[in-house]
This record gives structure tokens, sequence and C-alpha cells, in this order.
């Protein structure tokens, strides 16, 4: 299939080849891309408000924009679209389009049939809607299904739709933090390794006293401070997380600094930053790509681990550990525990495999999978 590719070399050839043969790895990246694309259009999914809406002659999109709750005949300044009134009002001037699932991951089910945390459920609770309704509950209007396909937490939110937003901010959080990362580690590796000396001592000595900084507590106290945020608990750990690749890239750079083209290329007057960047960097970044999956995979790690111990994302976000936490305070319900484990699970062995798959692609003694 790479062969429509013209531009592609051979040996890039061959390592794409190795990897879509092996397939577990394969078969993985492409159930991550679809976990993950239909977590971008969660919004669309699983959601509270509905996907479109005709009222009145005029085609809505709540979904995207916020209409005062007085469009539909109410006071409010939010319209809460859950409720009878405003969902009887619409459909009685128009129609309206539900997402598969009508909850947020901060919508609050107050029709659940147990108290919280309510097991999954899937269930027409027309009683409890129609009981102020003079058509009774035979009324064709007066029905509204109630979706928990995994239950609800401890505070009544629906598991499946902060699953999938947790799942999302997860992979979302873990990306960013692993290219910011990985940016400022092959510099610094790489100028470590090409200059060596002085710089590669000082640098060294450098790294080993910031790694001894416990980044743990460092988090502790600033939680005790501020509340952090999405950007500033990333921040936080992208000054600790850079380590990870300056080893592997300056170790590479050490070891190809000195070779005949690299001597060839300064002897011709080539600038130092042209032979960094497009003469050894490249064969650097074979062995940097093969680390990427995994300090992906740590970076999840790090965010749901914090999350569970309460000094991640601001309270009431999806997050994956969070609802890890509610497993382990709600041994009663279960589904919580395990919704959240198998979750996890899924989410780093596929990045696991994947990252397999990477590491034998790039292995030049493996010509193809079997």
């Amino acid at each position: 299939m790479w062969n429509r590719y013209k531009n592609i070399t051979p040996v890039t050839r061959r390592r794409l080849n190795n990897f879509k043969k092996n397939r577990r790895a394969f078969i993985s990246l492409r159930i991550f891309f679809f976990l993950f694309l239909v977590s971008l259009f969660s919004e669309f999914l699983i959601n509270d408000k509905p996907v479109i809406a005709y009222y009145k002659g005029e085609l809505l999109m709540p979904i995207i924009i916020d209409y005062p709750e007085e469009k539909f005949g109410g006071f409010l300044a939010v319209t809460d679209y859950r409720d009878p009134f405003i969902s009887d009002e619409i459909e009685a001037n128009g129609w309206i389009l539900w997402p598969l699932v009508r909850y947020n991951y901060q919508t609050i089910n107050y029709e659940i049939p147990s108290p919280a945390p309510s097991p999954p459920s899937f269930l027409i609770e027309r009683e409890i809607r129609c009981q102020n309704y003079p058509g009774g509950i035979d009324d064709k209007n007066c029905s509204i299904w109630n979706w928990n396909w995994l239950g609800t937490d401890d505070q009544g939110r629906d598991v499946l739709a902060r699953l999938v937003y947790g799942f999302r901010i997860s992979v979302i959080f873990g990306l960013i933090l692993t290219i910011l990362s990985s940016c400022i580690g092959i510099i610094v590796g790489a100028l470590q390794g090409f200059f060596g000396g002085l710089t590669d001592l000082f640098s060294q000595r450098l790294i080993e006293i910031w790694n001894s900084i416990p980044s743990l507590y460092l988090l502790i106290i600033i939680s005790a401070v501020i509340t952090p945020s999405f950007w500033l608990l990333l921040l936080i750990l992208l000054l600790f997380s850079w380590v990870s690749l300056v080893g592997v890239v300056r170790a590479e750079f050490l070891r190809a600094r000195n070779f005949e083209y690299v001597l060839a290329a300064k002897a011709l007057g080539v600038s130092n930053i042209k032979i960094m960047f497009k003469h050894l960097l490249p064969n650097a970044m074979v062995a940097t790509l093969t680390f990427l999956p995994f300090i992906l995979n740590g970076s999840i790690v790090t965010l749901t681990s914090l999350d569970f111990l309460g000094f991640g994302l601001p309270p009431g976000s999806a997050s994956l550990g969070e609802l890890l936490s509610q497993g382990k305070n709600n041994i009663h319900a279960p589904w919580l525990g395990l919704t959240s484990f198998f979750g996890i699970a899924v989410l780093l062995s596929l990045l696991i495999f994947i990252g397999e798959g990477v590491r034998d692609a790039f292995d030049p003694r493996k010509v193809f999978i079997d």
C-alpha cells in the first residue's frame, strides 16, 4: 500500500511494512485512533444539549450556541433542554435531534431509580416525568429515556459520559506533554552530545540536581495554594518530564559526532546548527521515536495518578483517575471500579502494543514480520 507514495525512501517503506505486518500493533493503532476520534466528537454523541433543533421555523444549534430559556417561553438565562417543559415546547413547534447519550460529564441525573451511585440501567422513567402532567403516563409526549449504560457515580453523573470525556482529556494531555517534553529533551540532548566536554559535564550535573527535586511534593504545595488548571498542571509536569529523552539523544550525538561525514561537513564550513539538525538528528530520531509511545503512556499514567490522589485537574473535571478514586471509595458500587479499571487498562495496553510495534519497525535486524 505504501508503493503509491513515490517520495518514501526504501528504509521508510521497510519500517512501515514491518509495522503493518505486526498485526497486534497495527490493529491496536486502528482501535486507538477510532476511540480517540470518537472522543473528539463527544459533544455530538454524548451531551445534555440537542445536536439540532427546529423551533418555530428557525433552525437552532444548541450544541454550539447557548440560547436563553426565554427563547422557548422560559425566564432563565441558561436553557435546560432536559426540562420536560422546554423539550415539549420545542417538539410542539418543531422537532429536536438528541445525541446518542443525553448526558454530559457534568449532568446530574435526578431521575435515577435508586440512590446514587446507581447501577447500570436502561429504563423508561415515565412515571417520574409524567406525575405532574394531566395526560398521565399514557401521553406520548410524556416519556424520557433514562440511559445510564454504565450506571452513575456518587453524584448522579453518567459514568459512560465521564469515561469518554476523561479518555479524551487524558489522551490530549498526554500528547501535548509528550510533544513539548520531547522537543525540549531532544534540543538539550543534542547540545550536550554534539559539543561534549565541559558543556556535557555541567549539563549532566544540572540535570542530576534537577531530577532530585521531588515533583510530587511540589504539586502538593501548589495545589494547597491554588487550584491547578489544565495548563498549569501541564506546565509543572513539563518542567520535569523533558529529561526522559535527554540521555537517548545525547548518546546518539556522542556516538555520531566523530563520524567521517560529520568531520567532512565541518571541514567544508557547514554550521553546527545545520550539522546537528540536518545530519545528526535524523539518525538520533530512530531511537527517539521508539520511546515516544512509552513516554505518552507515562504521561497519561502521571495525570491519572494525580487525579486519583486529588492533586490533578480541578474538581468536577472528567478524569479517569477521579473515576478510579470513586471506585475505591464506593466498593459497594463495583461498576465504578470495573469501568475505570478496564478503561485505563485498554488505553494503556493499546499504547504499549503500538510502542512495541514502532520499536520493532525501527529495528534494522527485522525485514518483515511473519
